[in-house]
């Protein structure tokens, strides 16, 4: 049903648009910025660094309450964003009965950040939610990750992990299990966004995400892209703006052809109308499109009837 429910919306955003009746001024990170959110309800450091943090935010109830994971995006860089520019995001999806963990982490020109840095923090935030488990109301079982552009690629990277070689720095030993991933306008696969990261970012920022040296470049990837590690075997949404000149439409959807000859389950979700951002402002068509693939996936993994009523 929630897959008609998504269907249904992108069609009819697509035919507003189609129609002129969905023309919104587009959006930018300063835009969103702006947006109203109510304060976390926490926050809390998942490691020692200034930039190990994360903000939680509870909804209304006893719980446990099912969990995302959001992640920002901003080229890998610093300048570009931080997560204020998806706290309207998790602010929306808490009014919507979903606890999240907006996390920061270091990107590509912060100290320590780059390769391994950037993946081993959010590895690491993304863990981080068992210990959470232990001191508020989360349903771990049902957890999702969900990024915006940057930080799209590295929810999917979250998702693949399980598939590094033991002796990959970016393995980890435990990683947490999750119930899908949600990439808004984010590259699945760094090699075929290379290239095109220098117009996007300003520079050929995919090669200093993994350490500028070109001769470890291509090993690196193999760690560092989704794409290279399929199949996942977690449920995967790639969700893109209509107008989207981020990335290209082409790129995920070359992606989407390859997770699904190798058995993934993954869909590529067109939303009419939008361009980068829309998707992360809470009052637009693109938001509910995000809002109905949240429910899809943390739905899968609802306890029937009979099992709840025994907890």
């Amino acid at each position: 049903m929630i897959r008609e429910c998504v269907v249904a919306l992108v069609l009819l955003s697509a035919a507003q648009h189609a129609a002129g009746q969905d023309r919104p001024s587009r959006l930018g990170p300063r835009d969103i910025d702006a947006l109203p959110s109510a304060p976390a309800d926490h926050r809390l450091a998942y490691g020692a660094d200034s930039l190990h943090f994360g903000d939680l935010r509870l909804p209304d109830g006893p719980g446990p309450f099912p969990v995302a994971i959001v992640i920002h995006g901003g080229c890998w860089l610093g300048p570009f964003a931080t997560l204020h520019n998806t706290s309207a995001v998790s602010d929306a999806l808490r009014g919507l009965g979903v606890a999240t963990w907006n996390v920061e982490y270091r990107r590509a020109d912060h100290p320590g950040g780059g390769w391994p840095g950037t993946f081993q923090d959010v590895a690491a935030a993304a863990d981080h939610v068992r210990e959470l488990a232990t001191r508020f109301p989360l349903d771990t079982t049902r957890l999702v990750a969900l990024g915006h552009s940057a930080g799209g690629h590295l929810a999917f990277w979250l998702a693949a992990r399980h598939r590094l070689p033991p002796t990959s720095p970016l393995a980890s030993p435990d990683p947490v299990t999750l119930a899908g991933v949600i990439s808004i306008g984010g590259p699945p696969d760094l090699a075929a966004f290379e290239g095109l990261d220098a117009r996007v970012c300003g520079e050929p920022i995919v090669a200093r995400l993994l350490g500028d040296a070109s001769a470890v470049i291509g090993d690196r990837l193999a760690d560092a892209s989704p794409a290279a590690r399929l199949p996942l075997g977690t449920p995967q949404r790639l969700l893109v703006g209509e107008l989207d000149g981020v990335v290209p439409a082409e790129v995920a959807l070359d992606y989407e052809r390859r997770a699904r000859a190798l058995g993934d389950d993954v869909a590529y979700v067109s939303m009419g109308g939008a361009g980068h951002f829309e998707a992360l402002a809470p009052t637009t068509e693109a938001w509910q499109v995000v809002v109905a693939t949240v429910r899809e996936l943390l739905d899968a993994r609802r306890p029937p009837p009979s099992a709840r009523s025994r907890r």
